[in-house]
């Protein structure tokens, strides 16, 4: 206790020295200097004093852009889609490469581009065809962003024109005579696969294209097998090949109706497939025939609907049902938006294309395939009809993004894949096969310079 006392009596006797006009300056000058630094520090660590530039500037030879001012900031591209379309695609030419003849006309080159045009897988050539004769086309690889590879798997397999095996093989040769997929390890490439199977017709895909962009309207085949070909983060979804008949700018098939003079609420226009959904439907439609029509549909024979006959059945409901078949997406959910039905989709691992863009909850329903039954009709009667025609109205805004029409429609499905694509360019290509020296000179594993590179090249 006692040293804590003789402390305390130390403390109480210590001299006071008086605070001078000095100390007083100096205290002052002190509290000024923290209130400025303070504020210096605030504004650096400050996210919203970072500014984005709108107008980028970027030199090829910069490894990145700075800005003029004194600051130095560095320039980051703009976020998204940027202004306007600036895009350079080297469309690979078919006599050019061996073996590319026969993934687009089969094994004796006779099945016409003409017959692969028709129906949902219509996409493969559509695609290639607006590519050859669009502004965004370069004949210079040294400058392009992307590359196309055309090929119609989808169409030559079913027509006979390759087996399974030689799809495999003949991709995996045409492959290896592409420097710039080596280069890139195939992630500046572009492949189409337009059914339901996606890239799994080439069935090594996993092993040559993992890197690559694929454009698929498939999102989902992992119910058949363990992996899915489609990757969010590079590859894009697109829609199905739609009737030119429906599509075009003037008078289609067959024009919508109005909403009072639809005879069923409902209907499933579709083969059964033995899928459990399907089923569902053609047996609730036996139950109430008035409210869901689901035909039984005949793809052959005099009892088979024509184009006309299947788009005058598909408009007389107000809603068109789009269930899961042998894969998640189906063409009838873009053909509803062309008779100006309202889709209801009833596949749950279904993709949807240009979702950037499209608010589908707007302009469709997406319900429960667990949930097929008496729920789902009460549920569609129970909408009134001006929720179900606004629906229809602003689907009929977006609908020209479902159309593959001429690359001068600003609003069609080729321009919004454009838009896509661009947004998958990147600054810097490499692959666990490229190599860079101190010059820029990329070289292969051998130290060989790519300009120097000789097909065939070996493959992963």
């Amino acid at each position: 206790m006692g040293s804590i006392h003789n402390s305390k009596s130390r403390l109480n006797t210590n001299t006071v020295t008086p605070c001078t006009r000095t100390h007083q300056i100096g205290a002052l000058a002190l509290v000024v200097t923290t209130f400025f630094l303070t504020r210096i520090f605030d504004q650096s660590f400050n996210p919203s004093s970072f500014s984005i530039p709108t107008t980028p500037y970027r030199s090829k030879n910069d490894v990145v852009g700075f800005s003029d001012s004194s600051s130095g900031s560095i320039f980051w591209p703009q976020r998204g889609y940027r202004t306007h379309l600036s895009l350079k695609i080297y469309v690979y030419d078919e006599n050019e490469i061996d073996g590319l003849k026969h993934l687009l006309y089969g094994r004796d080159e006779k099945i016409s581009p003409d017959s692969c045009l028709k129906g949902q897988w219509g996409t493969q050539v559509k695609i290639h065809r607006m590519l050859l004769q669009s502004r965004l086309r370069t004949r210079k690889k040294e400058e392009a962003d992307l590359f196309f590879v055309p090929a119609y798997p989808k169409c030559v397999r079913v027509m006979g024109g390759l087996n399974d095996k030689e799809i495999n093989q003949t991709y995996v040769k045409v492959l290896s005579q592409m420097p710039y997929f080596r280069l890139s390890g195939g992630r500046n490439h572009i492949f189409v696969f337009p059914s339901g199977a996606g890239a799994h017709l080439f069935k090594s895909w996993a092993t040559y294209l993992n890197r690559s962009i694929i454009l698929t309207p498939e999102g989902d085949r992992t119910d058949k097998r363990d992996t899915s070909a489609f990757n969010t983060w590079k590859d894009i979804i697109i829609p199905g090949n739609i009737d030119d008949g429906m599509t075009t700018h003037g008078a289609r098939l067959v024009e919508p109706l109005p909403l009072s003079k639809r005879k069923h609420l409902a209907n499933y226009l579709g083969r059964a497939q033995g899928k459990v959904g399907r089923l569902q439907l053609i047996e609730l439609a036996k139950q109430f025939p008035d409210k869901l029509e689901c035909p039984e549909l005949k793809f052959s024979g005099p009892d088979k609907l024509g184009r006309r006959e299947y788009f005058e059945h598909l408009r007389n409901a107000k809603f068109c049902l789009a269930p899961r078949g042998e894969s998640s997406w189906t063409l009838r959910f873009y053909e509803s938006f062309f008779v100006e039905c309202v889709p209801v989709i009833l596949s749950d691992q279904a993709e949807l294309p240009f979702q950037n863009v499209i608010d589908y909850t707007q302009i469709s329903i997406k319900w429960p395939s667990t949930h097929i039954g008496t729920e789902l009709l009460d549920y569609l009667e129970s909408i009134p009809d001006k929720d179900i025609d606004e629906m229809i109205a602003r689907g009929r805004k977006i609908r020209c993004l479902f159309a593959y029409t001429p690359e001068s429609d600003s609003c069609s499905a080729f321009n919004a894949i454009m838009w896509e694509l661009q947004r998958k360019v990147r600054q810097f290509h490499q692959s666990s096969e490229t190599f860079w020296l101190h010059n820029r000179t990329i070289v292969n594993r051998d130290l060989v310079e790519f300009s120097k590179w000789k097909p065939p090249m070996p493959l992963p």
